[in-house]
């Protein structure tokens, strides 16, 4: 077998903040022996997650077992998922904003046709809907479990609370026209072609549109991590995987 070296592009913080999490956890355990120390078991994880490297890659460059890697891969996935945020923590972080910018994006999976309730319409393709809550910066601040991609932005907004969360807040929210009639603190822009707008509702639109654009960096802090390009995994296991990613976004220092 062939084999190169390779490289993640993710700071030593968030290697050094797993391996803690990780041997803490062994302690707890009670765990004497592993074939990896925690480190290690990091790296693979981070290589998963960060590179979206296979069950089969991994165990080759790791000389482990299949089962040994799924098996870490999953408890570190757990682990971290359960000190992800919730939305009332990501609420208080967000009070001390002048606003936070609310959208969804289609995490694709390998289904097909017949999954019609994993089909989203509107990006025509099959995958998991996720809201993502952003910092007037761009910064990712929360994102949601994971719903089936037939389940439309406004629906799933509510479903999670968000817009409840956002007016008992009284937190000023920018979203697009997927999320019309929300109403509390939610901001949509106006509907209707833009030349049939008013020249005041043109330059709200424009106003709103540029700001919104800022959150794309959240989406795209999401998408950096390989593996949620093209999952092919259970959907039950996609929020963990979700909630993951956004505990080591947030959490490394």
């Amino acid at each position: 077998m062939l084999v190169y070296p390779s490289a993640i592009d993710l700071s030593s913080s968030r290697l050094r903040f797993l391996s803690r999490l990780l041997a803490e956890h062994r302690r707890q355990l009670g765990t004497r022996w592993r074939r990896l120390p925690a480190p290690r078991q990091a790296l693979l994880v981070l290589a998963h997650l960060r590179c979206g490297d296979t069950y089969t890659r991994l165990a080759a460059a790791f000389d482990i077992g299949l089962a040994t890697v799924y098996r870490y891969i999953r408890e570190a996935v757990d682990l971290l998922a359960t000190a992800a945020p919730t939305l009332q923590q990501a609420m208080e972080r967000a009070e001390a904003k002048a606003y936070v910018i609310l959208d969804g994006t289609l995490l694709p999976i390998d289904r097909i046709a017949a999954d019609r309730p994993f089909y989203s319409g509107k990006h025509k393709k099959h995958g998991m809907n996720v809201q993502v809550l952003a910092d007037p910066f761009g910064r990712l601040l929360w994102a949601s479990a994971a719903l089936p991609g037939a389940v439309h932005d406004l629906m799933a907004a509510r479903t999670h609370g968000i817009i409840d969360a956002l007016a008992e807040a009284d937190l000023p929210c920018w979203a697009d026209k997927g999320y019309q009639g929300a109403g509390g603190t939610v901001r949509v822009p106006f509907r209707g072609k833009h030349r049939n707008l008013s020249a005041g509702q043109q330059a709200v639109n424009v106003a709103h549109a540029s700001i919104r654009a800022v959150g794309e960096q959240a989406m795209a802090t999401l998408k950096t991590w390989r593996l949620l390009r093209k999952l092919r995994c259970s959907t039950t296991r996609i929020t963990h995987l979700v909630q993951a990613v956004l505990t080591l976004h947030l959490d490394p220092a």
